[in-house]
Parts: structure tokens; sequence; C-alpha cells
């Protein structure tokens, strides 16, 4: 039966269940740490490269797909690692103790998967979904359904408390190289993953386009330390407004301004006084949430100068207790350079998405 079905607890219990990712069973969470720190977090801040840890994670998901959709990765699943990557993590000739660097990645790959993977994950017509395939055909012939299968997905969770009690929040927007190629990037869900920063990335679990997707977000906290700790949440797209629709369009933003204005605290307007809006859409949270009952925006506009700017803007219900204290501890800041603010590239998504598109 579908865990789509099921809507999981949302007290500590709950939270505790939604660590790591949906393709990785408990028993699997420490060698994967153990893999995805030998390939970036363990490094020293100035050897990190954040496209070898997104081909750690490609490396993960590809071997999970090839080797059956419908189980999550095992302890048992240690061993081909191991043969694939073992003797690397103890070559100290090129990469320190334990460390595994870009050459020895891809080798290990290879073995894993074979000769095929890394020039597969370089080409963008047999990379999508935040796995490698062989070919485009199988590329094409690819269901996110079987993720989806393995997912903890309950209900809709948009907060329900008076907007005057929620927290409302914008980040600094971030400069993007053009709003034609950042609607371009963003209205392909399955190259989402190709934006992953070093403490969080974005998986889709449904086919088609924005409208009604649906995403697994997989965030890390604690890695400037090189001891990261995963949790997992998932967001639907409730809400998507373009210049197709203008009337919705203008809506939209002029809901969120008001929104800002009446309960935001300083809070600056989404868009300047003479920007021009372009896209927005709601990411509404479902049950288990790491950030509790809302709703995240992302929006795209130009402004007066003719600049793409995105930033994202969100609205949360005051967190129950065990989130509020997990999220103080090791999630705000995490949570802020995800979204851009501080402006460091490796942690921020949009800065990710912005030297993608450039």
């Amino acid at each position: 039966m579908s865990s789509m079905s099921t809507t999981p607890a949302v007290g500590p219990i709950g939270f505790a269940r939604m660590a790591g990712s949906s393709i990785a069973g408990r028993d699997a969470a420490a060698w994967i740490t153990d893999f995805l720190n030998a390939a970036y977090y363990r490094r020293p801040p100035e050897e990190r490269a954040v496209d070898d840890l997104r081909f750690a994670f490609a490396t993960l998901t590809t071997y999970w797909y090839r080797k059956d959709p419908s189980r999550r990765l095992r302890l048992g699943d240690l061993a081909a690692f191991h043969r694939a990557f073992g003797t690397h993590r103890f070559d100290t000739q090129s990469s320190g103790r334990g460390l595994l660097d870009r050459p020895q990645l891809e080798q290990g790959a290879a073995r894993l998967l074979g000769a095929w993977f890394p020039e597969a994950y370089g080409d963008d017509a047999r990379r999508g979904w935040g796995i490698a395939f062989e070919t485009a055909e199988e590329r094409d012939a690819y269901d996110p359904a079987c993720r989806m299968a393995l997912a903890r997905l309950g209900e809709l969770t948009p907060g329900t408390a008076p907007p005057e009690q929620q927290v409302w929040h914008t980040y600094p927007p971030v400069a993007m190289p053009s709003a034609e190629a950042v609607i371009g990037a963003l209205t392909r869900p399955e190259t989402w993953p190709d934006y992953t920063s070093e403490i969080g990335r974005f998986t889709p679990l449904r086919a088609g386009g924005l409208a009604g997707q649906t995403f697994e977000i997989e965030v890390a906290a604690g890695t400037e330390g090189g001891m990261p700790v995963f949790t997992r949440g998932y967001v639907t797209i409730t809400d998507l407004v373009t210049p197709d629709d203008p009337a919705a369009l203008e809506r939209w933003f002029a809901d969120l301004e008001d929104g800002l204005a009446r309960y935001g605290h300083d809070e600056p307007r989404a868009v300047p006084e003479d920007g021009t809006p372009l896209v927005g859409f709601d990411l509404t949270t479902h049950a288990g949430h790491f950030m509790g009952a809302g709703h995240n925006r992302l929006l795209l506009y130009t402004d007066a100068d003719g600049q793409a700017w995105v930033r994202a803007a969100g609205t949360w219900d005051p967190m129950p207790w065990h989130l509020d204290r997990a999220y103080r501890v090791a999630g705000r800041d995490a949570q802020h350079a995800f979204w851009g603010e501080g402006g460091v590239e490796p942690l921020s998504l949009l800065h990710q998405l912005a030297l993608a598109t450039a």
C-alpha cells in the first residue's frame, strides 16, 4: 500500500521519523552520511565543490533506482559502496585520509554503476530528478512515482493561525542572469536537484511541470563543522501565477504585499514599488515538515533597470515546541542561508540557481 495514504504523526516522534531521505532506511543512515562526508562535508572548506556533493547524491540516487526503486537503501548496500570506494577512502596521496576527491568519486561511481555514469552525469539529456541515466530514452521513461511511493506524504498543512499570529518573513532577493533563463529552469522541476546547495536540495515526486508539483526537501544542519544532520519535509505547489493570467498575477502579489505590510515586523516589500512581478508560487507544507505548518513562496520579478531577481517569502504558524527548539538550535541560520541571506553561494539554492543559469 502506498505511504501516500498514511498521515504521519506531527509530534516529536513524527518529526524524528522524517530524518534523512525517503530512499534510505534508518539502518543506512550512518554509511550514507559517511559517504557524503568523504565526498564533501569533511573536506576542508577551501577544497569543497558543491558539484562534488551533487555528484555524490546522484551516485546514491542512481544506485537506488537501478537496483530496485521499490525499496529503500539498507545496511546491506554498504558492501557494494565499500567495494567501489573503499580503497580510495584510505588513499592519502591524492586526498586526505578518509576523503574522496572528484577523480576518486568518478572512478568509484564507474565501478559501482558502470563506465557510462560520469559522462552521463555531465549530460543534461541524461540527467534528471537527481539521477543519471545510461541513455536519454531511459531518462524519458523515468516515473517519479516510484520515489513518491516511499515518501511519508501527509496532508497539506497551509497554516491555520490568525495572520497576526503567524510569522511573515522575506529573504533577500538574489540576482539572476535573466528572467527567461530562470523561468526555463524552474518550469522543469526535474532539474531542481541540479541547484542543490551544501545544506539542501529539492527532488520532484510527480511527473509534469510546476503546477501541483510535490517536492521532497532534504536539508542538513551542522555542515560548517563537517558533522551534518539530515532531515526532510514535503511541499506542494498549491498556487502558481504567471503573466498568462494577469488578474491572478496581480491579485497574488497584492495579497502578499498586503500581508507583509500588515503582519510583518519591519519586513520589506516583496517587489520594489517600481518592479514588475513575473511569476509567483506557493510551496505549501505537508504534515511532518521540519518548520511546521505554513507555506513558503518563490517569486520572480524585474527591477526598473530590467535586472531579474528571485526571492523567497514565507508565512508560518507558530512552531510546536519540538520544532521550535530544533529550529533555534540548528535550523534558523541554515534556513536563512538556504534562501540567500548572507550571499554565501555554496549554502544558497538561489545562488546555485543563478550560477546554473548564467
